[in-house]
């Protein structure tokens, strides 16, 4: 798996690959800008007029509860966009990732496997839907995450392994369906989660990482094409025919 980390840096980082990382952290900064300053309004409007909204619909039982819960959101809108950025950055890479996919793949099968059929790309409709319900449940997991990131960062290590787990999934399921149906890329995910949760937490560590983790979805593709060559084995179907040496005539 260190290995596989290691290569899939260096191909990111070589000279093919630079448009595409480009374009790339382009279309992050431009999501992470505009999720961020969503985000930061939407807590401004609860910690001023959601508080007062949510107590006359849940009752006045709810009023401790609910001032404490303002506080935590009072505290999180004055960070604004900066906690945006950092909460949000797995959301918003998890959906780059499915404009770029195939053409990191691509990259990485020919380089690294020369001998071995590439793989087919995955259709622009589906990876955008697997990418995008991920992005989803990633906001999903940090609103969750939220209310308990100031209790002893008991948040920052639930989102962490949240996103662990669901990037992992992502982006294997990505690499292996250029190979695979998605049925059999599912199978093949389950009968090695312990290993690919593992290469979840080295994205979910990637991505943790500011600036450098613009560049999440060329990483964690390029990572999970080596991871999904070395989890299917030997596969001789997609090996080239050795052309056999010519025999003298005569």
């Amino acid at each position: 798996m260190i290995n596989a980390a290691i290569k899939a840096l260096n191909q990111i980082l070589s000279p093919p690959m630079r448009s595409i990382l480009w374009r790339s952290i382009a279309l992050a900064l431009a999501l992470i800008t505009v999720a961020a300053i969503g985000l930061q309004r939407t807590l401004s409007w609860f910690a001023t007029s959601g508080e007062s909204w949510a107590e006359m619909a849940l009752g006045s039982g709810f009023q401790t509860p609910l001032h404490i819960l303002s506080w935590i959101v009072s505290i999180a809108a004055g960070l604004g966009v900066v906690l945006g950025a950092v909460f949000l950055m797995p959301a918003v890479t998890s959906l780059v990732a499915g404009f770029f996919v195939d053409d990191v793949a691509d990259f990485v099968e020919r380089d690294s496997y020369p001998a071995e059929r590439p793989g087919t790309a995955v259709p622009f409709g589906t990876a955008m839907l697997h990418t995008a319900r991920t992005a989803a449940l990633t906001i999903l997991v940090y609103l969750l995450a939220l209310p308990f990131v100031f209790i002893a960062g008991a948040g920052f290590i639930a989102f962490f392994i949240a996103t662990a787990w669901l990037l992992g999934r992502e982006y294997f399921d990505l690499a292996a369906m250029r190979f695979r149906s998605p049925a059999e890329a599912k199978a093949l995910r389950q009968e090695n989660s312990s290993t690919v949760f593992l290469a979840g937490l080295v994205i979910a560590g990637f991505v943790s990482i500011p600036i450098v983790n613009l560049a999440t979805p060329l990483f964690g593709m390029a990572f999970m094409v080596h991871l999904h060559k070395r989890l299917s084995g030997p596969r001789p179907e997609l090996l080239r025919p050795e052309r056999k040496p010519d025999l003298p005539l005569g």
